[in-house]
């Protein structure tokens, strides 16, 4: 992204099991003083009007949390503000949503409005064409992910021992002392939101969202996934300690953490691979977590974990090359669609959301 906004997430994700959404983690609309709900097809400047607010909020000081596209990482989801209680969504499919409190906090809003609908029925075929095969390529996507997914969960299986966990359970532990003071006040509060993602780019990771949030990182030299019972007892230590914290799933196993940012800590914990290693500024402490396996079962399954890591890579890169074919026949449709768009009416519209959030100031 051209303005290169410092916290950037993603909420969805191209998992073994297809699109998984944490949507609904965004906001709490009970909660929020205005939420756009954003409908309308492709190219109709969806992103572009979330980009513009966003500009607009952080020049005014404020500070603006990006939630990127898993498919397309260039492209906007969603932007949220969190010190007004505010936020800006993309939603249509895949991570459909519709309001709970309509006129209360929530608001559609129609982009297809923007579209000159005479000149698009003129291209009709062409854009009816161009689309075929994009769903293919995302269920192959998927199947591949899948494949690799059941990989790597055989490799944690052989690694993840009871005696890894304690190991593990008690290094948290050490941690929690070291690093996590009690506030006195009520348990901490959890939200979600992945940190990285599978893209039509290759696996991208978000470390400069994790030390822009935390000025302390941990970092987590993790080759086969076995971060999440460690992360598990450090939420769940913070949290009692009163601190709200970050829960990053993996979103090859999203029912496991991958990252853990605590904020009012300045302290994060991030997971690092040979196929994704950190490239942020130097950790304020590293852990190698392969170390802590039982170096007999490792030495044992040596030729057979080589293996399956190289296996499980070719699968997703091959999940990676299914969604960059998905993507270009997207950027087909969308060059179709935006000499047809009133770009100035969106620049308008956006221009009138920013105006209407800062005067909550």
């Amino acid at each position: 992204m051209a303005d290169n906004p410092q916290v950037r997430f993603y909420l969805g994700a191209n998992s073994p099991s297809g699109f998984y959404s944490l949507y609904d983690q965004l906001i709490d609309p009970a909660q929020a003083e205005d939420y756009f709900l954003i409908k309308g097809g492709p190219g109709c400047g969806k992103s572009t009007l979330m980009r513009r607010v966003g500009r607009a909020m952080e020049e005014h000081g404020l500070e603006v949390e990006y939630i990127q596209c898993s498919g397309d990482p260039d492209s906007l989801d969603a932007v949220a503000v969190p010190a007004l209680r505010s936020a800006l969504v993309d939603a249509t499919a895949p991570h459909v949503i519709e309001s709970k409190y309509p006129g209360v906090t929530e608001r559609y809003l129609n982009l297809g409005e923007c579209y000159d609908t005479p000149a698009l029925k003129e291209i009709k075929d062409q854009i009816i064409g161009c689309m075929k095969g994009y769903q293919g390529c995302y269920a192959r996507a998927t199947r591949c992910l899948s494949a690799a997914a059941e990989i790597d969960g055989d490799c944690r299986t052989l690694l993840l021992t009871p005696a890894l966990e304690e190991k593990l359970a008690k290094r948290a532990r050490g941690i929690l002392s070291r690093e996590c003071r009690r506030t006195g006040g009520g348990p901490g509060k959890a939200v979600q939101r992945f940190l990285d993602a599978v893209t039509c780019q290759g696996v991208l990771c978000n470390f400069d969202t994790a030390e822009a949030l935390c000025k302390r990182i941990y970092e987590l030299c993790d080759t086969y996934g076995l971060a999440h019972t460690l992360l598990t007892h450090l939420a769940a230590g913070a949290m009692a300690a009163g601190y709200d914290v970050i829960v990053c799933p993996d979103p090859m196993a999203p029912q496991r953490m991958r990252h853990l940012l605590i904020p009012a800590l300045s302290l994060g914990f991030v997971s690092s691979s040979g196929e994704l290693p950190y490239t942020g500024r130097r950790p304020y402490r590293r852990l190698r977590l392969d170390p802590m396996t039982d170096p007999e079962l490792l030495h044992r399954n040596k030729a057979r974990l080589r293996f399956s890591r190289k296996v499980s890579a070719a699968l997703v890169g091959e999940a990676v090359e299914s969604m960059a074919q998905a993507k270009a026949m997207h950027d087909e449709l969308e060059a179709l669609y935006n000499p047809h768009v009133d770009f100035e009416r969106v620049n308008a519209i956006a221009d009138h959301i920013a105006e209407e959030l800062l005067s909550h100031l």
